[in-house]
């Protein structure tokens, strides 16, 4: 037999009662538990050394290294216990694969992915010390499991400050564990946290970036654009969720969020033309936040109407935020972020309005009365692999969305949607700063209409010129010498290269005839029949 570390105690879950989920043991009896922390310490400060990646960054670490031991310093000479057990949450644990699953897929699909590894590997180490000397200083012992991976994980899925501001990351994912510690209410006779962990501090931050206008101090606007660019990915998302949903029962959270998302969508298309989230009924970090946020099983609902209710809630506020956060000029991505801490304070009224019986008559949970509880869970998840599976059809989730595409917006805006033509302008705006010439063009003949934007026309003509764009050219030498610009033509293909993937990014290595073949898809219909590897001399 192979004999635990006498500092470690272990003992099995029974499997009758798998919601306790606790393993209990001796723990430190000689406070020998505080070389965890201290090594942890050492490792975060190793890590600042070995990576050298900039002085904030560095810092950072070492700082927050210096915190670990100087925390676990006072413990020691203070004679706190160090008491450690080993407790394995199933959700922890589904969560974690799930989350690591999509970073894989993302960062295998984009190599500049990757470099968030050690970033988040550095936020681990802390997470695990922090949250040990934590529980030590409140209740003498410490359970070592899984669990600070999910909420770093989720964390950085959503908001990632920059090198030179990265000490705010280890602010960040501390006040995930101390909202989880401090913030506490009684439900259903226990004493349990009242927030999701990681989405409580992604909204206090995000309420702090708005109202300070500091956006540009994260990588969320990359995050939030890069994360739709592997092939398939609202697939991939649907596939690693399944195992939580079939084990926790949380489907009907995301089924609701999902169709109420769609429907309203659908009807504002039939109202107005255009599609309210611009590239897809569903964004994909909304989608993301339908599977991996909302859904933690601890701060969500327990009775299947409620859940239906809580998904429903979830898509109205993303929708409504949407439309306040556009009306006032913010980033719009903090849509999916800001309801979630408001919803899980709603969690007790939601499941006492159900429990109460006063809409009986509308109560989920009457289907199929007979079902056992985990027939029930693979029912809701065959329910949701049907929806997911229509919506893949009709276009509702997917990479194919109409809205991706410059041609779409370019027809809104013809037929007078104001909407319409200011999502075009954003878009030339996008595609030229990606270097697209025509588009660098089309901005500048845009801008020239405006009386206070004459310098950025002309820089706009000029980029479009310096491309090698000659009616640019033109129209930067007329609009200087008081003309009016009026010189245009189509995109060739590197235009196109630029375009076509609308939001999936610049298609980079297609051969022209791929492009070409794309282009005329999406829209681009004079582009139909046309070789461009001819017109552009071989590309």
């Amino acid at each position: 037999a192979v004999r635990a570390p006498p500092w470690v105690a272990m003992s099995r879950t029974s499997p009758a009662k798998p919601e306790s989920n606790r393993r209990s043991g001796a723990g430190f009896p000689d406070r020998s538990g505080f070389w965890f922390p201290l090594a942890l310490a050492g490792g975060l400060a190793a890590q600042a050394w070995v990576m050298r990646g900039g002085q904030v960054l560095s810092a950072s670490m070492l700082g927050a290294a210096g915190l670990l031991a100087a925390w676990t310093a006072w413990a020691f000479v203070t004679e706190r216990s160090s008491k450690l057990d080993i407790v394995v949450r199933t959700p922890h644990w589904v969560q974690m694969v799930a989350q690591t699953m999509l970073f894989a897929y993302w960062g295998w699909h984009l190599p500049a992915i990757r470099a968030f590894g050690p970033l988040v590997l550095a936020q681990l180490l802390f997470m695990y010390g922090f949250g040990a000397l934590l529980a030590w200083s409140r209740r003498g012992r410490y359970e070592l499991g899984f669990g600070p991976v999910p909420i770093t994980l989720s964390i950085n899925l959503f908001l990632l400050f920059r090198p030179e501001f990265f000490y705010w990351q280890f602010v960040i994912i501390a006040m995930g564990y101390l909202a989880k510690e401090f913030i506490r209410w009684e439900r259903d006779g226990k004493s349990a946290h009242i927030f999701n962990p990681s989405s409580f501090p992604l909204a206090v931050f995000s309420l702090v970036l708005i109202t300070t206008d500091t956006t540009d101090a994260t990588l969320a606007l990359e995050i939030a654009t890069t994360l739709f660019d592997p092939p398939h990915i609202y697939l991939w998302i649907f596939l690693i969720a399944l195992p939580g949903q079939l084990l926790f029962g949380v489907a009907t959270m995301t089924i609701s969020a999902v169709v109420t998302t769609f429907l309203f969508g659908l009807v504002y298309f039939w109202l107005t033309g255009t599609y309210y989230f611009f590239d897809s009924y569903i964004p994909i970090a909304v989608f993301l936040g339908m599977h991996l946020l909302v859904t933690d099983p601890s701060t969500s609902p327990r009775t299947e109407s409620g859940r239906v209710t809580f998904g429903v809630l979830y898509a109205l506020a993303t929708i409504t935020l949407l439309w306040v956060l556009e009306s006032t000029g913010s980033p719009t991505f903090y849509d999916k972020l800001l309801p979630v801490p408001i919803l899980n304070l709603c969690v007790r009224a939601i499941d006492g309005f159900w429990r109460s019986g006063k809409a009986r008559w509308l109560d989920v949970s009457r289907l199929g009365p007979n079902l056992s509880p985990a027939q029930r869970r693979f029912a809701t998840v065959g329910i949701w692999a049907l929806v997911f599976g229509g919506l893949s059809a009709v276009q509702g989730v997917g990479d194919e969305h109409p809205g991706q595409y410059l041609p779409f917006w370019e027809q809104a805006c013809a037929e007078g949607s104001a909407r319409g033509c200011e999502h075009l302008a954003v878009m030339q705006d996008d595609y030229c700063l990606r270097g697209s010439a025509w588009a660098c063009n089309e901005t500048g003949l845009r801008l020239a209409t405006i009386p206070d934007r004459r310098e950025d026309a002309l820089s706009a003509f000029r980029r479009a010129c310096g491309l090698g764009h000659d009616p640019a050219c033109t129209n930067g030498g007329r609009f200087e010498a008081g003309g009016v610009p009026d010189a245009s033509s189509s995109p060739v293909l590197q235009d196109l290269r630029v375009m076509v993937g609308g939001s999936k990014g610049i298609l980079r290595d297609a051969s022209p005839d791929r492009v070409t073949e794309l282009a005329c898809k999406r829209g681009w219909s004079d582009q139909c029949g046309r070789s461009f590897s001819m017109e552009v001399g071989g590309d």
